[in-house]
């Protein structure tokens, strides 16, 4: 039975849990003394432009200029029929910007302690089925839609009611869904785009000026899992129930709402599973272990045998300890919600057969994640890349 739990504590931090029987399978924390902006839309003013890196800093009117590249400002291209890089290499970002000049861009990514927040022009704007991008004029389908006559139907549907020059990203939600729930869905996130363009050109002699304020984590978690096969949502304060509630007003579900005034990080042992997601080294039920580490570029998860021996050959032990590790590393990955690239450093495989079976491995417990994955495959030092988008993102 799946559930969503959310634990909210006296300083108001939110937790919100997707459980399975008890075990913990994503969390998310919000706290509320940090200010999130990603999602959020602004009409900003250009700062300044660095040619020799093709980008430019933009005022949005937060504490920090944010970060936009030239790739980021050009008219977002289907890349299975041009070539963005090429067109973006012929380009200059002096003949697409001036200082001092509105820009209407959306937060892709958050500012650091060392870093401003990253921009695009190239608007998501999610739904319950459907990503909206304005502008994009193409269609495209998540890949865990699989069955090719779904795809066909689903695109179709979204083809015939799209207007011109307006693109969309198909959602593994709106599988099997009907016409006139996905339409319902598109027309509702036109509606929000277009007031967005109304308050954009009110407000055009007056910027950098926050246009559009990015639902809370609550709602996107919602909306995202509602389709989940959840049966029930705790919740121990009052006033997010009520919240929840109106969030689910209007969606055909049957999800039952329960409120319990606790701690509900008592519940199936909760605060023990959290603890465990903070630690670097993660044993295997062989003996073996994981290690995970994040640095800014990338995240490196290390596979040892550890006190596993075996009862075969060496490499039979070495596949054995990869197998288990890869299962973990899929679960991790989810957890966590670890985005970006990530390598890892299996124990040495000879043969080939074996790298493939571990890659098989990998890809069948990484269809449990609702987030994009993709496996590259293992390089030449045999290292094994990969990369994944974080679930908080609206791609």
């Amino acid at each position: 039975m799946k559930e969503i739990i959310i634990n909210v504590d006296d300083n108001k931090n939110k937790m919100i849990m997707l459980v399975e029987n008890g075990n913990l399978l994503e969390c998310y924390e919000e706290n509320a003394e940090i200010k999130r902006l990603e999602g959020n839309i602004y009409l900003g003013k250009i700062q300044n432009v660095l040619q020799g890196m093709q980008a430019a800093f933009v005022d949005i009117g937060e504490s920090k200029n944010t970060f936009i590249h030239l790739k980021d400002i050009l008219p977002k291209l289907d890349s299975k029929q041009e070539n963005p890089e090429q067109i973006v290499k012929n380009s200059n970002i002096k003949d697409v910007v001036r200082v001092g000049t509105p820009i209407l861009v959306q937060v892709k990514r958050d500012s650091t302690n060392k870093k401003g927040a990253r921009v695009s022009t190239h608007m998501n704007l999610p739904g319950r089925f459907l990503v909206l991008m304005p502008e994009a004029n193409f269609v495209t389908i998540s890949q865990k839609i699989e069955n090719e006559k779904e795809k066909e139907r689903l695109i179709n549907i979204v083809k015939k009611h799209l207007p011109k020059n307006m693109g969309i990203i198909i959602r593994t939600s709106a599988q099997n869904k009907k016409e006139e729930e996905i339409v319902k869905d598109m027309q509702e996130i036109l509606e929000i785009w277009n007031k967005i363009l109304k308050i954009a050109e009110k407000e055009k002699e007056n910027y950098p000026k926050l246009i559009y304020k990015n639902p809370g984590m609550v709602r996107r978690i919602l909306v995202d899992l509602v389709d989940q096969n959840v049966q029930t949502i705790i919740i121990n304060n009052n006033q997010e129930k009520e919240e929840v509630e109106k969030i689910l007003n209007g969606m055909e579900t049957n999800i039952n709402i329960v409120y319990k005034k606790e701690n509900l990080l008592c519940m199936y042992d909760l605060n023990n599973q959290l603890e465990k997601i903070k630690n670097r080294k993660i044993w295997l039920k062989c003996g073996g272990f994981i290690t995970i580490d994040k640095t800014e570029a990338l995240t490196a998860i290390d596979v040892n045998s550890g006190k596993y021996i075996g009862t075969k050959n060496l490499e039979q032990t070495v596949y054995t300890v990869n197998k288990e590790a890869s299962i973990e590393i899929a679960k991790q990955l989810r957890l966590r919600d670890i985005g970006g690239i990530i390598i890892i450093d299996y124990i040495d495989m000879k043969e080939n057969e074996h790298k493939e079976k571990i890659i098989e491995v990998l890809q069948e417990n990484l269809k449990n994640d609702r987030s994009k994955t993709q496996i590259v495959g293992f390089t030449e030092l045999n290292l094994l890349e990969m990369t994944r988008k974080h679930m908080c993102s609206n791609d």
